[in-house]
């Protein structure tokens, strides 16, 4: 297959999908977020499978990763119901960070134009000794960052579905054919056409 086919076009957006994912990964890290951290180091693994396999031509491994597709959406679609308070979840609640802290998603501190503001000056304290912080004039509120990374996660997630599906059946369908012409006959590639054994003896007469 040449460069201009899906199967280059499916590479392309499995490196997409990593610098996507290593990029999440990290606010991630800042914010202390150990569900989605998890899920981000599990992605990564599956979507270097997906580029493994589609590169050393195994479509087992792109089976793998189009079954973790359908996983991943799912993930983000209740990553963006949390953020949004959709269903009974709260994105005020400790769920993401496994109720270890009290951590929430780095851009509630660190979104575009807010200013951070701690508020130990009034020694207001909370139970654990850490002081309140305020945040204000913030551009865009963080829930609804973190909802823009969870869709360009599924946009990329299902782009990549799809193009794994076509290079599933293209390699399958390029197998099939090579099977049918005799390509995994080990037979008729690996042994030769041998000449009776029998040899006819005549006998010789020399003249004296």
């Amino acid at each position: 297959m040449g460069c201009c086919t899906g199967r280059c076009s499916f590479i392309f957006l499995c490196i997409l999908q990593l610098l996507a994912a290593l990029e999440r990964q990290i606010f991630d890290f800042l914010g202390y977020q150990w569900a989605p951290i998890l899920a981000n180091f599990l992605h990564i693994i599956i979507v270097i499978l997906g580029l493994f396999g589609t590169i050393q031509y195994r479509p087992r491994y792109i089976v793998v990763y189009a079954v973790w597709t359908a996983l991943w959406v799912t993930w983000n679609i209740f990553i963006i119901c949390f953020y949004l308070d959709v269903g009974g979840l709260s994105k005020e609640s400790d769920l993401l960070t496994f109720n270890i802290s009290v951590h929430h998603s780095w851009w509630s501190e660190h979104g575009p134009g807010c200013v951070r503001r701690d508020m130990s000056t009034n020694h207001v304290k909370t139970l654990d000794g850490q002081s309140y912080i305020s945040v204000m004039g913030c551009i865009i509120d963080y829930q609804y960052i973190e909802v823009i990374h969870s869709s360009s996660q599924i946009l990329l997630a299902l782009a990549g579905f799809v193009y794994a599906c076509y290079v599933i059946s293209v390699s399958t369908e390029v197998d099939d054919s090579f099977d049918f012409i005799g390509g995994f006959d080990s037979f008729s590639v690996y042994h030769v056409p041998q000449k009776p054994s029998h040899v006819l003896l005549k006998p010789i007469y020399l003249s004296t």
